[in-house]
């Protein structure tokens, strides 16, 4: 007779930590240690402990509850991830608002979710008042936040949260309309801070430095995994080169990040400044959005390397494995290792897989991954097909299974019946060095449907189109090469707030030529 197992409900529940429960448990090892540092501000493991529990409680007796969601709108500030593990621990998700959005994106933002409270820095106040929404509680930083906690009962509440339960609604860029919420689950945070401790390597004890907005994933997912580990997490508000480079002069920041758009007028900023990093293992994020010539530079004088990522919102630091560019010389490959923490195949339009070689789009599973976007059944089921996510991203698979960045499956080229993929030609103009930016977009054309032109920065006058025409018909086929080259300031190129150029304004410029 076969035997057969069935778990008893105590043993399903001593696999069902929270993140809010895992940081506890580190609160009660390092009760002393610091956990949250802004400017002269600092609180200790113990007293965010306190602290999360009573904003919790003062929150449950605003009628917040499992499954409701808190908007949370504020910059940068050491109370951010205190409100986001406050909130996880009722079970309701923290919707981290993008306080840089127009009054018609942030009105779309806040009812997508239908908050039941929301939480606000006083600058915001105005803002929300002028959206057309319905009257919804709100809880004011300052006086109003601190007399909340102030007046709540001790004790952790005692709700039952599971582990698929919504912890963060982060939202996507929205770079071809308004955002979508991608609601990242308590399971999904803590699958990505193991990732982040796997294959970072970094130090229990580490310092975080989180000058990236909380509202995306590069902030708040390794944030909270440095909570989770015992490190120390340092709110900044937003880039400042000079108190970055100060942190990274002088405390423990294995990893600091940068982000495309902003390398190259930090590099100017190390150049002035000086000093030798040596705290600083891993820099940077998305170095196939960054020229060659500004990888060597900014890793030469960092003595690091640049980290070579190929994550999203969606999926945390995977598909890709860990991998940094060579210091101080521009890298030869950008082939990206696959994450042992997913499952990646590559697919045509009709989902079959493509040749080694062969561009495919991603399909993606794994512990990491998003619980799908908020209110958008229909997206969800096209993006969900085959019980895996469809990331949007074409990559090519090498001979020794390394990874190739391609381009976004929904911006392609169609032009004379030849699929072009606008990455593949900014790459070749940026190998060179008197460029600091380039974006490619398509342009309608009567006789060929579509076909691609250069924006371009140069940080060297005497570049011109004819040099920029002859590097490109060196190395691409003739229907890829650009059929325009246009030259702008770099400040000008428009980018999301993860510093990703949108490509959509760009055409939009190129209508209204």
């Amino acid at each position: 007779m076969m035997a057969t197992y069935s778990p008893t409900p105590e043993v399903l529940a001593s696999g069902m930590a929270t993140i809010p429960d895992l940081f506890r448990a580190r609160a009660r090892i390092h009760p002393d240690r610091i956990a949250l540092e802004e400017a002269e501000r600092q609180l200790s493991y113990g007293e965010l402990a306190v602290r999360i529990d009573r904003l919790a409680q003062g929150l449950a007796a605003m009628g917040v509850g499992r499954g409701d969601r808190v908007a949370l709108l504020t910059r940068n500030c050491l109370e951010y991830l205190e409100i986001e593990l406050a909130v996880g621990s009722l079970g309701a998700i923290t919707a981290a608002q993008n306080w840089r959005l127009a009054d018609r994106e942030l009105a779309h933002c806040l009812n997508l979710v239908a908050p039941d409270v929301v939480i606000l820095a006083p600058e915001f106040v105005p803002a929300v008042d002028r959206l057309d929404l319905p009257p919804i509680p709100r809880v004011v930083l300052g006086e109003d936040y601190e007399r909340l906690i102030a007046t709540a009962p001790d004790g952790t509440p005692d709700i039952a949260v599971h582990p698929e339960d919504g912890l963060v609604i982060l939202y996507t860029s929205g770079t071809t309309g308004l955002p979508k919420g991608a609601m990242i689950s308590h399971r999904a945070m803590v699958a990505r801070a193991m990732v982040y401790a796997a294959e970072f390597n970094v130090p229990n004890d580490n310092h975080f430095l989180a000058w990236a907005p909380f509202f995306h994933m590069a902030s708040t997912d390794h944030g909270l995994a440095t909570l989770l580990r015992g490190g120390r997490v340092i709110a900044l508000d937003g880039y400042q080169a000079g108190p970055m480079i100060e942190y990274a002069l002088t405390r423990p920041l294995y990893w600091l990040q940068l982000i495309p758009g902003m390398v190259e007028p930090f590099i100017t900023e190390i150049r002035d400044l000086g000093g030798r990093f040596d705290n600083i293992r891993i820099i940077g994020a998305m170095a196939d959005l960054v020229p060659p010539h500004q990888l060597a530079e900014v890793t030469g004088l960092m003595g690091a390397g640049y980290f070579n990522s190929f994550g999203s919102t969606e999926t945390g630091i995977p598909p890709v494995g860990f991998s940094v560019t060579p210091i101080g010389e521009p890298p030869a490959s950008l082939s990206k290792p696959q994450s042992p923490f997913c499952d990646v195949r590559l697919v045509d339009a009709d989902d079959r897989d493509v040749a080694p070689g062969e561009p495919g789009e991603v399909a993606m599973r794994g512990p990491t991954l998003f619980s799908g976007y908020w209110n958008a059944t229909e997206t969800n089921a096209h993006d969900f097909r085959g019980g895996r996510f469809h990331m949007g991203d074409v990559m090519r698979r090498n001979a020794d299974g390394t990874l190739d960045f391609v381009d976004r499956v929904k911006y392609m080229i169609k032009s004379g019946g030849e699929n072009i993929y606008p990455a593949e030609i900014e790459q070749v103009i940026m190998g060179d060095a008197r460029i600091d930016d380039v974006a490619v977009v398509r342009k309608s054309d009567d006789r060929w449907g579509e076909v691609p032109v250069a924006f371009i920065a140069r940080k060297d006058e005497t570049l011109d189109e004819a040099a920029v025409m002859a590097r490109c018909g060196g190395a691409l086929a003739g229907y890829k090469r650009p059929k325009e080259v246009h030259f702008i300031a770099f400040d000008d190129f428009p980018r999301s707030t993860s510093g990703k150029i949108q490509r959509h304004a760009l055409e939009a410029r190129l209508q209204g030529d």
